[in-house]
């Protein structure tokens, strides 16, 4: 059985842990990414359905095309982050079952059932996402997820030779300003959001 994370690895991950808007200027590597991505396609999805799309835009050409479908308060984030990252869903992640979840025929649960791959797609893809913010934590960087996008736009720029991949949300990463942040918001006992049945 594993045992429970020490408090330093509790505090990096949730505790002291922050969403960042503005990074210091120091780079994220492709190796960084790639090892990101080791971690977070490791956690789990329905019947491991890994329906999110990832687009790192590591480039100012990328950064500023994503930039150009932000809301006015995100498009500097944006920019000025070291990666910032798309996580799409694919509706068609189903194709992949066979080599995925090679047990089951788990793709014919979805043949000819688009709402249910739709939302199959975007609750898992966002569970992902989640992942990915806790991974990048787990390596040391610092993440802003955001809504506040034309998701159309974001589409048209990055997904357009994959129709059947749609944008879920952004994310910014980098090694974050500390001196930037704000007092962090309230976070709520027990008994305010949650009831044992």
């Amino acid at each position: 059985m594993a045992a429970p994370l020490d408090d330093q690895a509790l505090d990096q991950l949730f505790r002291t842990a922050r969403t960042f808007n503005h990074y210091r200027d120091e780079p994220v590597g492709e190796d960084t990414l790639r090892a990101l991505w080791d971690l977070l396609k490791m956690a789990p999805t329905s019947a491991n359905q890994l329906p999110a799309r990832f687009v790192w835009c590591v480039s100012d050409e990328a950064k500023a095309t994503l930039a150009a479908a932000c809301s006015d308060t995100n498009r500097d984030k944006v920019l000025k982050a070291p990666v910032s990252v798309v996580i799409g869903m694919d509706v068609e992640f189903h194709d992949h079952l066979p080599e995925l979840f090679p047990h089951v025929d788990a793709k014919s649960w979805f043949d000819g059932n688009r709402e249910l791959r739709e939302a199959s797609a975007f609750r898992n893809s966002s569970l992902q996402g989640g992942y990915l913010i806790l991974a990048a934590r787990a390596l040391g960087l610092d993440v802003g997820p955001m809504s506040g996008f034309d998701a159309g736009a974001v589409d048209k720029a990055f997904f357009a030779d994959t129709p059947a991949v749609r944008t879920n949300f952004i994310a910014t990463l980098g090694y974050g300003d500390a001196a930037t942040l704000h007092p962090r918001n309230p976070r709520p006992a027990f008994e305010t959001f949650n009831r044992l049945a």
